[in-house]
């Protein structure tokens, strides 16, 4: 049996594979994903959406993809959201659907290229993978924010088969440098039965 996009989308193991990948997959992407009920990004900004009284201010899509994770945040009333993603072909896509005040091409050595404190809100949905954001993102990112900013992100199914994803969240939170405003398991692409976890982290 011929794989599909999202079955090869588990065995990507390097930044120039992912690349190509996601260049290959931008046409057929928000098709496939929608066909199986994609259900994180609107899970996670709701999630998020309860959480934050100024939703005016700038919030970070990383790894937006085609942007069905910035519509999602858009639809619960964030008003000002950039977005980052190593395709262009996907950043394309994303741009086309007008909810982006910015979009910003990033390399895999450096995905967080701005200053700590420049966004309150973090959001990285369907992004952690194995081959594609080891745990150490999580350190990354957190390190952008200032007491009071939030990440949400999600885990789906295959991402917590490897521990280390949830260990770094908890090695965060019990040192007392976040809290874990939120962690809701749920859909994530029902069709096919894979699930996800969304957390919100709030920078202490």
């Amino acid at each position: 049996m011929t794989k599909t996009f999202l079955d090869r989308a588990y065995d990507l193991d390097a930044p120039e594979r992912t690349r190509a990948f996601y260049a290959d997959w931008s046409e057929s992407y928000d098709e496939e994903v929608s066909e199986n009920g994609y259900a994180t990004p609107r899970r996670a900004a709701v999630l998020l959406a309860a959480r934050v009284d100024d939703k005016d201010a700038p919030l970070l899509d990383l790894g937006c993809g085609t942007g069905i994770s910035g519509t999602s945040f858009h639809d619960a009333g964030f008003t000002t959201i950039d977005g980052t993603d190593l395709s262009p072909e996907m950043l394309a896509k994303a741009e086309a659907k007008g909810v982006y005040r910015s979009l910003q091409e990033t390399d895999a050595a450096d995905p967080l290229p701005f200053e700590a404190g420049l966004y309150p809100t973090i959001a990285a949905i369907g992004v952690f993978s194995p081959g594609h954001a080891p745990p150490d993102t999580i350190d990354h990112v957190l390190n952008k924010l200032t007491p009071g900013g939030r990440f949400v992100f999600s885990f789906n199914d295959h991402t917590l088969e490897d521990p280390a994803y949830e260990g770094r969240v908890r090695e965060w939170a019990d040192c007392g440098a976040v809290m874990v405003e939120a962690r809701e398991e749920g859909d994530h692409l029902p069709r096919i039965g894979i699930k996800s976890v969304v957390y919100v982290l709030r920078r202490l």
